[in-house]
């Protein structure tokens, strides 16, 4: 109860803002940029959820139900994306496609073009910003739907065949409906993602509630009306959260048993088979290798005159909050989860839920809800001790990395518990009641039965928040002590002063670290098909 409350802390702050009154900058607000908040987030949302629902579903069904040449390698080459956060893509593509950029600076010397002579899409706009969120969240969808697809058993799709159905038909008509609840659950969180991003939206100069939140909390400097706006973000996560939940309510889901047949993969011919590369070979180079590419490029030509700097100062800032952050979110996460397995009841299911809500809730509206109730925190225990000493020791809360981790507790727990959850759940109840039988119970049951079977889990889990930490943007930006810089923060400073070379080396470094869980999550997928 007490981890879900922390959890929860952001969110009941943000909550209680709207019962403090409405002030001038609220009026502002609204009679200026809430209508343009409304809009381009939700027109963001739904580009970026329709690239990702389409390439997603597509890309899966064709590398788990088709036969043709890379498919072996397409399978994991499509998470890639993954590694790349959005912000970076952003600042990739915005320096290959503008105006000064090398693709219009070509076109031009080509066909001896001006300014006024030809039409090229702004990629500083709600356009560009849904073709970079689509193409680097798509992996998301992907993964449901690969998993939907290779977990249906082949007899369904057999007597698909034997009525008449073709392939697509056989796409539409069963494998797509079998997959539903999967594929909703994935492009929940695309949408998710989407309403939390900062990065993106914020250097494409498109108005959402994440960059809104940011620049009133530092522009207008009001963080009550900071919190309100919050709220109306947070309203449209709770939305989202509820519609998957009924969702999955109304899903039938069947045990997957051995007795079940796989269906042989389409063998597809030469110009389908080279289709079919094609087509899944797009949001690979889309998402991942071109925005790896132009930092590979920046490196290697102009280079980075300050990557020592990047190794000295920046990297051990970063690792220290990961390794702070994903060691207190792994035990936190153990303590919760065991603690639902050995007490089944209301409290400890709706204390796990509660505990895992974080991940729904975008990192701005965190570091918004987070600094006021901290604030207050060290306000008082200054006081206290004032009166106690005559001395204070300072911002102990908000003027440290305290606030950041617990940040980052709040927006990775849920990662950290689903994990962990899944690892626990296949341990068997009869093991339990077995070692209880033998005389180990309680704590010692966790540590000589559970734990030795949880190394997977827990290292997944470990793993997966570290990289999560090294990558979050506007939770650091907005919660960071002064003169604190990770690489996210530093790459973000450089590529909104339009020095993208000198963040080039802070960008591969990010990009490597991500590689990380798309190794591990290719892994774990193909040894769940070599059991199945």
């Amino acid at each position: 109860m007490v981890i879900s409350l922390i959890v929860a802390l952001p969110v009941l702050s943000v909550l209680l803002s709207l019962f403090a009154g409405f002030d001038e900058n609220w009026s502002h607000l609204v009679e200026t940029r809430l209508s343009s908040y409304l809009w381009q987030t939700f027109v963001l949302a739904v580009g970026v959820g329709i690239i990702a629902l389409v390439t997603g579903t597509a890309t899966a069904w064709l590398v788990t139900m088709c036969a043709f040449p890379g498919r072996a390698v397409l399978r994991w080459a499509l998470l890639l994306p993954l590694a790349v956060p959005g912000y970076l893509a952003a600042y990739a593509y915005t320096d290959l496609l503008q105006f000064a950029g090398p693709v219009q600076t070509g076109l031009r010397e080509t066909f001896d073009w001006g300014r006024r002579d030809y039409w090229f899409p702004p990629i500083r706009s709600v356009g560009g910003a849904i073709m970079i969120l689509g193409f680097t969240l798509y992996p998301y969808v992907y993964l449901a739907a690969r998993t939907a697809f290779a977990e249906q058993s082949g007899v369904a799709l057999e007597v698909g065949r034997t009525l008449g159905r073709g392939p697509w038909r056989s796409f539409f008509r069963v494998a797509l409906p079998l997959a539903r609840p999967s594929i909703v659950a994935g492009l929940t969180l695309v949408v998710m993602e989407t309403l939390a991003d900062f990065g993106v939206a914020d250097y494409c100069a498109v108005d959402t509630f994440a960059t809104g939140v940011y620049r009133t909390w530092k522009g207008l400097e009001s963080p009550t009306t900071a919190q309100q706006l919050s709220s109306v973000l947070l309203g449209f996560v709770a939305l989202l959260v509820m519609l998957e939940l009924l969702a999955r309510r109304r899903a039938k889901f069947h045990q997957i048993t051995h007795r079940q047949t796989h269906l042989r993969p389409y063998r597809l011919g030469l110009v389908r088979g080279l289709g079919a590369l094609a087509v899944c070979l797009t949001p690979v180079v889309i998402g991942f290798g071109l925005p790896a590419g132009m930092f590979v490029h920046m490196a290697a030509t102009t280079g980075d005159n300050r990557a020592w700097e990047v190794l000295t100062d920046h990297a051990p800032n970063t690792l220290l909050l990961a390794v702070i952050a994903s060691l207190i979110a792994v035990v936190l996460a153990l303590l919760v989860v065991y603690g639902r397995r050995l007490q089944q009841g209301p409290v400890t299911a709706v204390s796990k839920r509660l505990a895992g809500f974080g991940y729904a809730v975008p990192g701005t509206v965190i570091a918004v809800g987070l600094l006021v109730p901290l604030g207050w925190l060290d306000q008082r225990f200054n006081d206290l001790t004032r009166w106690l000493f005559g001395s204070t020791p300072g911002l102990i809360l908000t003027g440290s990395i305290a606030a950041v981790v617990i940040g980052y507790q709040v927006r990775f727990l849920g990662v950290a518990i689903a994990l962990i959850d899944g690892g626990l759940g296949r341990v068997r109840r009869g093991m339990d009641d077995a070692a209880r039988a033998l005389g180990a119970g309680g704590w010692r049951l966790l540590v000589r039965v559970h734990l030795p079977m949880l190394r997977a889990s827990l290292a997944a889990a470990l793993l997966l928040v570290f990289v999560d930490v090294a990558k979050e943007l506007p939770a650091t930006l907005m919660l960071r002590p002064f003169n604190f810089e990770t690489l996210a923060v530093r790459v973000y400073q450089l590529a909104s002063d339009e020095r993208l070379e000198e963040a080039s080396f802070g960008a591969l470094a990010i990009i490597a670290t991500g590689l990380v869980p798309v190794i591990v999550l290719s892994l774990l997928l193909d040894r769940r098909r070599s059991a199945t």
